[in-house]
């Protein structure tokens, strides 16, 4: 990770970033519901990522993400379906998959990130390899 952001502020800036996209805008109200967290708690995590210039907010604003927010958030987003695709590869149910994704996406290193890559090249490129793990 060491990038400056939590484990949870990435969990913000994704769901920021994944909201955004789909809907063009997004209220601390909406990441409370998502998150099933208090208005409080996620009041203090957008000030904070505010703080280090990913998003800009304003109390009782919408949330509006920066170019540094987006850049950030891709890279997570790109972490989190990295390892989403390598464990359906692996033959494992797609919810599952998307969870267990969810919570190394944090802390996976960069050598590791690197080998699932060429591993999910290697399978979606072969399909008899792609056999021995249906």
């Amino acid at each position: 990770m060491n990038n400056g952001l939590s484990q949870s502020l990435e969990d913000y800036l994704e769901i920021i970033y994944n909201e955004i996209k789909k809907n063009s805008s997004v209220k601390a109200i909406d990441i409370s519901r998502q998150l099933n967290v208090s208005r409080a708690s996620v009041t203090e995590a957008l000030n904070k990522l505010a703080q280090k210039g990913y998003i800009d907010y304003e109390k009782y604003g919408t949330v509006e993400i920066t170019k540094k927010g987006i850049d950030k958030a891709k890279e997570i987003v790109l972490r989190h379906n990295e390892l989403t695709l390598f464990f359906v590869n692996m033959g494992i149910e797609k919810k599952e998959a998307e969870m267990t994704a969810c919570k190394i996406e944090h802390v996976i290193s960069k050598n590791i990130r690197d080998k699932i890559v060429v591993f999910n090249q290697s399978i979606n490129n072969n399909p008899e390899l792609k056999k021995i793990f249906e």
